[in-house]
Order: structure tokens, then C-alpha cells, then sequence
């Protein structure tokens, strides 16, 4: 320990400031023990931060949540006081794009009857898969992707049992945009187990005044301290030390609330079955650009849409695109437009390395075939970008999950979705409650008091 820390224990510190790591504070709070939260950005949210400017409200990252399959998000909904006015329903569809014009239905229980852009044939095999999902449904385990009927298959491998316009027109293009996904490498199970879960897109919600609601609600109660970020984090024997800036403290239990590549960088030591699923934790790169426009705009055929998905068959710079006007009103001033730009994942990580503008004019021109009018009525644009997207939940990542899961509590624990490899914030709160209860298991529900915190 450095002589600046000396004396400076903490009981639990947290690393990360989006959903996970709040929530885990939250929860260790409310059991009794004393946190502090580090963020090295200079505001909470992480990949649910919101960005406001000039009266619109641009979602960076995460874009809705569920009605259903969303329980523990739910639960911490209603801890914090929120109210169904504050979760609005989304109440519009999501199409795919086909043959120069926007299908709906995607997401859809009536998706075998109206097409959801597929051939006949390949709607026979829709209700095919929804069936089987049906009938599997208690095996298609989110929380334990490992053990369920599907194993360590690819999302493509998975596809080769159905028309194959399931995989061109379907599996691809909703995890192409969602995700970051490329389904050469990420598995069915995590993806078919969590669709199956949060049911249909007419269940979608989003928050009123942007996706980082949550996260600002629970770091308002919640001793965070943004702009400090962690270089390093030790096990020492029953304790762990943490190097923040030029001061080194010793903490009870450290959470390493943040994408697995950064957990991997940070823990100098984690344990072998540890190590092993940080190695194997491999993530998607995320990008978008969110356009501000003069006036809303709608796409061919998709009056009803938030969201279009673009196959990667029909085009190659975009994954897809979110209506944010219509995904809630409130996120534009009154007569004016938003609209959200996907990068395709053959476009990452190329991307995040180029100039922003050439970035801004890249996607707006392939945005232009859906949207027509999108440059004349863009009036401004933001462009978020996350190296760490999404778990890409690998062949490997999955085999390894379990020795990770089966591991005894240790000074160092982890939340966040790829936990899970749950590619949804809900992922990333469920973890955090798994987190919680280890650090608990532990150290127990009593802590002594508190540290005060000086930068320097």
C-alpha cells in the first residue's frame, strides 16, 4: 500500500458506473454494507448513457427494455419508485427490409400469418422454430445458456435446421442490429433463450426522459465519484487492493462492475476458472450515429415502425436504424425528428478509428436508401461508439461459463451482462444481484463505517 492509502480501507468498492455496477450498490447498500463506486467517465448510465442537446434526448447505447423476461429490472423499478408513466410502452412495430421496402411484423406473434418480410415457405418454418422454442421453453434458460438443448451451436449453425430465409431475413439481421452480432460466432442459445423470454415487440417498453433513467435514479442515492478511473486491482490474501490515480486503498470486496476485456486488464491475479472466462468473454463492438432532423421522417412501407432492420443480404453499411421520435415523443421538440444510424458489424471495428464526419457521412448516405430526404433534414448528429458493445457469448465464453459460476466467493467479484452472456441490460442487473449475494455470502450484512473520500 502506498503511503497515501495507508489507513484508507474501504468495506466494498465497486468499478463501473452503468447499470450493473450501480445496482450491485444498491443492493449492497441496502443490506448494510458501506460502498463506493468509481467511474472513469465524467457521468453514470455506461451503455445506457443519455445524451442531451437543444431539446432532444439521444439514447448512446441501450435503446428499450420488456413487459416480460426483464424481472429484475422490474424489481429495482419499483424500488426506486418509479411509476408506469415513467416506463412508457413503446406501441410500434420493428420490420425488416426487403426488396426496396420496409416489412413489419418482426417480433410479432401474428409474424407466420402477415410474413414479417419472409417467403411463404419460409413463414412455415417461422412457426416451426416458435413452436419448438415453445415446447423447450423451461430448458431455454437465460441465467444458465450452458445447459439448455442447443449447446455450444452457433446462431448459423442453429439456422441450417429451417428455410434459410430464417437466418437471412430473421436470426442475422435482429442480432446484427441489437447486438453487434455476427452469427458465425455467437451462439443460438443465449439469443434464442432470451427472445423466447421477453416475448414480443408489442411488450416493449423504453424510460421517459432517456435510457439512463434508472441509472441516475439509483446513483443519486449512492456514493459515486465519476472521473476516476481504476488502473489496477489486486487480491491480498482476504482483501483487495485497488491503484486509483496516484493513491492505492485496500477494500473488504471489490466488484469489477465493467465489460470483461476491461475486467481482464484491470485484475492483476483472478483465479484460473477466472481467468479463463475473462479470456473467453470476447465483445462486439457497437457504433451509431444519431441524426437530429428538421422534421420526421418514416421509411417506405414502415409508417407504423421505431425500428428497421437492415439483413446484411440488402446491405452492407448499416445493421439498422431507430425512429427515436417514434419511440417517444418526448425525445424530439415538437415538429422535429431523430433518427439513429446502426453500423453493420462488418463495418467494426474499422469505424471507430475513422474521423467523425467521415463517420457522420458514411452512414447518413446508406441511410438515405431507407430515409429518403435524411441528409437535406439532418440539422445535427452525434456519434456514440462502445469498443466493448455487447458479449459476443462465443462457443468458448459458453463451455467456460460454468467453472466461472461454480467458483467460490472470492475479495474480487464481477457484474455485468457478458456474466450472463446476456445481451441486455437485464443481463447486466440480474448479474448484479448474483454479485451482491456472493459479496454477502462473504462478508456478511454488517459493516463499519465509512472512509471519508479526498481526491487529490
Amino acid at each position: 500500500m502506498s503511503a497515501a492509502g495507508s489507513g484508507a480501507e474501504l468495506d466494498v468498492a465497486v468499478v463501473g458506473a452503468g447499470i450493473a455496477g450501480l445496482s450491485v450498490a444498491a443492493e449492497l447498500r441496502r443490506a448494510g454494507r458501506s460502498v463506493r463506486v468509481f467511474e472513469s467517465l465524467d457521468r453514470v448510465g455506461g451503455r445506457m448513457r443519455t445524451l442531451r442537446r437543444a431539446g432532444f434526448t439521444v439514447d448512446e447505447g441501450a435503446e428499450q427494455i420488456s413487459s416480460r423476461g426483464y424481472r429484475a429490472t422490474w424489481q429495482l423499478v419499483r424500488r426506486l419508485g418509479l411509476r408506469p408513466p415513467d416506463v412508457p410502452m413503446i406501441g410500434r412495430a420493428v420490420g425488416v427490409w426487403r426488396e426496396g421496402r420496409a416489412h413489419p411484423g418482426v417480433g410479432s406473434p401474428l409474424a407466420p400469418l402477415t410474413g414479417a418480410g419472409l417467403s411463404p415457405r419460409a413463414r412455415l418454418d417461422l412457426a416451426r422454430f416458435l413452436a419448438w422454442a415453445a415446447r423447450h421453453s423451461r430448458e431455454l434458460d437465460p441465467d444458465r445458456p450452458e445447459h439448455g438443448p442447443l449447446g455450444a451451436s452457433t446462431l448459423t449453425e442453429f439456422a441450417r435446421r429451417y428455410h434459410p430465409e430464417l437466418h437471412s431475413h430473421l436470426f442475422q439481421p435482429l442480432t446484427g442490429a441489437f447486438f453487434g452480432w455476427d452469427p458465425d460466432r455467437s451462439c443460438a442459445a443465449p439469443a434464442v433463450g432470451l427472445l423466447r423470454e421477453v416475448g414480443p415487440v408489442s411488450a416493449w417498453r423504453t424510460y421517459r426522459g432517456g435510457m439512463d433513467l434508472l441509472a441516475r435514479r439509483l446513483a443519486a442515492g449512492l456514493d459515486v465519484t465519476t472521473g476516476t478511473p481504476v488502473r489496477r486491482v489486486t487480491v491480498d490474501g482476504e482483501r483487495a487492493r485497488l491503484e486509483v490515480g496516484e493513491r492505492t486503498w485496500t477494500a473488504r470486496a471489490v466488484v469489477l462492475a465493467v465489460p470483461a476485456p476491461v475486467a481482464a486488464r484491470l485484475h492483476a491475479n483472478p483465479r484460473a476458472e477466472e481467468r479463463a472466462f475473462l479470456q473467453a468473454c470476447t465483445f462486439s463492438p457497437m457504433l451509431k450515429v444519431s441524426c437530429a432532423l428538421s422534421r420526421p421522417l418514416t421509411p417506405r412501407g414502415g409508417r407504423s415502425l421505431y425500428a428497421l432492420l437492415t439483413p446484411r443480404v440488402e446491405e452492407e453499411t448499416l445493421a439498422g436504424l431507430v425512429l427515436d421520435h417514434a419511440k417517444h415523443p418526448g425525445r424530439v421538440p415538437p415538429g422535429r425528428g431523430l433518427v439513429s444510424l446502426i453500423a453493420s458489424p462488418r463495418q467494426l471495428p474499422a469505424l471507430l478509428e475513422a474521423p467523425r464526419q467521415e463517420v457522420v457521412e458514411r452512414l447518413t448516405e446508406a441511410g438515405e436508401r431507407f430515409l429518403p430526404g435524411l441528409r437535406a433534414a439532418r440539422t445535427d448528429a452525434w456519434v456514440h461508439a462502445f469498443p466493448h458493445g455487447l458479449p459476443e457469448a462465443t462457443p468458448t465464453a459458453l463451455r467456460r461459463r460454468g467453472a466461472f459460476h461454480q467458483r467460490p466467493p472470492g475479495p474480487v467479484e464481477y457484474a455485468g451482462d457478458w456474466v450472463l452472456l446476456r445481451p441486455a441490460s437485464e443481463g447486466a442487473v440480474r448479474s448484479a444481484a448474483l454479485a451482491a449475494a456472493r459479496v454477502l455470502a462473504r462478508l456478511g450484512d454488517t459493516a463499519p463505517p465509512p472512509v471519508p473520500f479526498h481526491q487529490s
